[in-house]
């Protein structure tokens, strides 16, 4: 896991990168499966006492599938990310992570998994203009047309009749 040592800041800001495993017990029931490694980049400063605030980037694609034609797709994230840690579990900020006051090192490891979570989109699409598959004969409307006969909207069962009953009147 990604963790860094809390009594470097002494020294000044603390320039952070690493990798998380796509297997990574974390992201069990995360929503989403990772086709690589979690690239993790920042920088962490300390923002007052037993306040740290860390700023940088992760990196990862994400495998998926097509909402409409399931085709397996890698969808990239990469999110620039601001995190605020804190001492104070009664703070008013709901978005910091709470450290121990007695914490020695930081584990970025959850703030990781929960700014995946965020940006990692419900679903795809191969691409914009995809047909997806026919909803009664299953075919892939992306490799052409299907033999199913369009089905008629009931609403205008009464316009078609009319219309039926018009061109009956003109013969």
């Amino acid at each position: 896991m990604l963790r860094v040592d809390l009594r470097a800041l002494d020294e000044g800001p603390i320039e952070t990168e690493g990798v998380v495993a796509a297997d990574d017990p974390i992201f069990v029931d995360a929503g989403f499966v990772l086709a690589e490694p979690v690239e993790v980049r920042g920088r962490l400063t300390a923002s007052g006492p037993g306040r740290y605030y860390w700023h940088g980037t992760l990196r990862t694609d994400v495998a998926a599938s097509c909402r409409r034609c399931l085709a397996d797709l890698r969808v990239e994230v990469a999110p620039q990310v601001r995190a605020l840690f804190t001492e104070d579990a009664s703070g008013d900020d709901a978005a910091a992570y709470v450290v121990s006051p007695d914490a020695v090192e930081l584990d970025l490891g959850e703030m990781v998994r929960e700014e995946l979570i965020l940006v990692v989109p419900p679903f795809v699409v191969c691409r914009d203009d995809c047909r997806g598959f026919c909803p009664r004969c299953g075919k892939d409307l992306n490799e052409g047309p299907c033999e199913c006969r369009p089905e008629a909207d009931p609403r205008w069962a009464k316009l078609e009749a009319l219309k039926q009953q018009r061109s009956d009147e003109g013969s």
